[in-house]
């Protein structure tokens, strides 16, 4: 348990030390934030099928493709939801208003947030099949991910007119979330190991969205895609063989 909730407070903390670089370096150029979301994009992509997608095949027993494929498309379609219902972060980034400050905040504070709860989810879905190194493989590619994304997030809601008091405390709650999400990720397959394979596709299926949806898109908007591609590769190909070597 102990080693849960210390990864817990790392995940969620990614996102803190992130915030805390972005008020250092409010001006941070695309090229430089682009290789390092696509380097923890690759990172996140060989996290969910080997820490992820591949157990919820081993568990799953003699219905692991049917349960692992009906988890990944049923994790995708609830960020998917959420990214309907909730303002998405890209469009929340270009606000340029100085007016209805708390307003701004609530917005970037939820939609931040809702995005974390399910990676926070999988960091903690990941120590129920018993192998803590991979589990932590998981969950450090996740922090990974959170650091350029706390960073990224800083420069536009002191744009919009948030102090940066009220802007660090919005990166703290966005962390908090995570842990959060960790916690109850762990907790939820201990109760009960039988929704283990389930949980962990799921858990897959909402990172490889995150993935497409988000994290690719947003490095291949600024010209250049093919650092981008080759960052993301290098990423893939180190998580791959730390796995092997663990």
């Amino acid at each position: 348990m102990t080693i849960v909730l210390l990864t817990a407070l790392g995940v969620g903390g990614a996102t803190v030390i992130g915030a805390l670089f972005g008020f250092f370096f409010k001006k941070l150029s695309h090229k430089f934030s682009d290789i390092v979301l696509s380097f923890a994009a690759g990172v996140m992509l060989a996290a969910a099928v080997l820490g992820l997608v591949l157990p919820s095949l081993e568990f799953g027993g003699r219905f692991g493709v049917l349960i692992t494929i009906a988890g990944v498309f049923v994790g995708a379609v609830c960020l998917n939801v959420i990214d309907k219902v909730v303002p998405h972060l890209h469009s929340l980034m270009g606000v340029k208003e100085k007016s209805d400050e708390l307003h701004k905040v609530f917005l970037f504070v939820a939609a931040i947030a809702i995005h974390n709860l399910p990676e926070g989810i999988a960091a903690g879905v990941g120590f129920g099949t018993g192998d803590n190194s991979q589990a932590l493989l998981i969950a450090g590619g996740i922090a990974l991910q959170n650091i350029p994304e706390g960073m990224v997030i800083i420069a536009p809601m002191l744009a919009a007119g948030v102090s940066p008091r009220r802007t660090f405390i919005a990166a703290l709650s966005t962390g908090l979330i995570e842990v959060l999400g960790t916690l109850l990720g762990y907790f939820a397959v201990s109760v009960s190991t039988l929704i283990l394979p389930f949980a962990l596709a799921f858990a897959g299926g909402t990172m490889l969205f995150v993935i497409s949806n988000d994290m690719i898109p947003e490095t291949h908007s600024h010209g250049n895609e093919r650092g981008a591609t080759y960052a993301l590769l290098v990423g893939f190909c180190i998580m791959l063989a730390v796995d092997v070597l663990l």
